[in-house]
């Protein structure tokens, strides 16, 4: 049996049930060439050594995939062959009149040569596949620190990363800051970019609707934070705003929940801004109270803090603070001779009110 003429009628047959296969014509015949040689070493010398590196048909699995198919052509190509391959068994066994019993033998010898191939190339598109992903999640992984960075120094750069990690750049994205878990998080959606690795790990979410139900659902287990949606370019402000509500968390300023929304708390976000200048207005504006006794301090803070939000007079104040009306006047012109002027100023009425929500927010019980 000459291989040469094999491989060409093999190609052949391929070729009618696979047209794609034309344009590679030489790759393919060389692939059944060297399928046909190995089967025929095999045959010559049972216990011969096999090379199992770089192998051609490993490599015919991996263009397979490089080329964006699927292993089904591969495989019925295969098949094929190794029907077009047996009728020249069958001609050649039938010139030399070979029995039965070695018919039987170069059968069940070739079925088990096409598995072979196969699986060669299936390790070949498993590689192939295994090496883009992870080159791909390298480029997601570039372009994530480029959004957190500082993006409009060179947006240009940025929409370049994207296109290279295959990630359409949305109009808005929200981050979600996580903190470390063992937790799983699989089949999260191919267009969130994902980075478990870094320290405090984060997310990073295109068109970020509902995305604290999303986050919930998909990252059981998981404690979250997630940030203000925001254009890509400002990335990085939505992922310091996720991260600045779990430290708040972890302060127990803010309550312990497995999702927290930065939106959710951007009074107290804004007002712990600066916690140095945040303590500073609170002490400075509240100073007048510093004579008095701690329970005496507490109860005029609460007094004046719910007076100053409130809209009604004595009567609306003592519902809220569930104290008698007259309990209230009382405490009030202890503040009116404490504070003065500033009680009935807008201005200082807001800066009272500002220091009192400071005062609260920064006791850390």
């Amino acid at each position: 049996m000459e291989v040469k003429p094999v491989s060409v009628s093999i190609f052949d047959a391929i070729e009618k049930s696979i047209p794609e296969y034309s344009q590679f014509r030489d790759n393919v015949v060389d692939g059944i060439r060297q399928a046909l040689v190995k089967f025929v070493d095999m045959i010559a010398e049972p216990d011969g050594e096999r090379d199992p590196h770089d192998d051609i048909h490993r490599k015919l699995g991996a263009w397979e995939f490089k080329s964006g198919r699927s292993l089904d052509s591969l495989q019925a190509a295969y098949r094929i062959g190794a029907r077009i391959a047996w009728r020249h068994v069958c001609g050649f066994a039938e010139q030399r009149e070979l029995s039965l019993h070695l018919m039987s033998v170069l059968g069940e010898a070739m079925i088990a040569h096409v598995d072979e191939l196969v699986s060669l190339s299936v390790e070949g598109y498993a590689a192939a596949q295994a090496s883009a992903a992870g080159t791909l999640e390298r480029k997601r992984r570039k372009l994530m620190e480029l959004l957190v960075g500082d993006p409009a120094s060179n947006w240009q750069a940025v929409l370049e990363a994207a296109e290279a990690a295959q990630w359409p750049m949305p109009d808005r994205l929200a981050a979600v800051a996580l903190e470390p878990s063992a937790a799983p998080a699989d089949d999260l959606p191919p267009d969130v970019l994902v980075n478990f690795e870094d320290a405090t790990p984060y997310l990073l979410v295109p068109s970020p609707t509902k995305v604290k139900l999303w986050v919930r659902q998909a990252l059981p287990g998981w404690r979250a934070a997630v940030g203000l949606p925001v254009a890509p370019a400002n990335a990085r402000r939505s992922l310091a705003c996720a991260r600045r509500v779990l430290a708040l968390k972890r302060e127990k300023v803010l309550p312990d929940r497995p999702v927290l929304d930065a939106a959710d708390h951007l009074v107290e976000l804004t007002v712990l801004a600066d916690e140095f200048l945040a303590r500073q207005l609170a002490e400075r504006a509240l100073a007048p109270l510093d004579p008095l006794t701690e329970r005496q301090r507490t109860k005029l803070a609460e007094t004046l803090l719910v007076w100053l939000s409130a809209r009604g007079g004595a009567p609306e104040v003592a519902a809220r603070l569930q104290v008698h009306p007259q309990t209230v006047r009382y405490r009030v012109n202890q503040l009116d001779e404490l504070f003065g002027d500033r009680m009935h100023d807008a201005e200082e009425r807001f800066k009272l009110e500002l220091a009192l929500r400071s005062h609260y927010l920064l006791q850390r019980d």
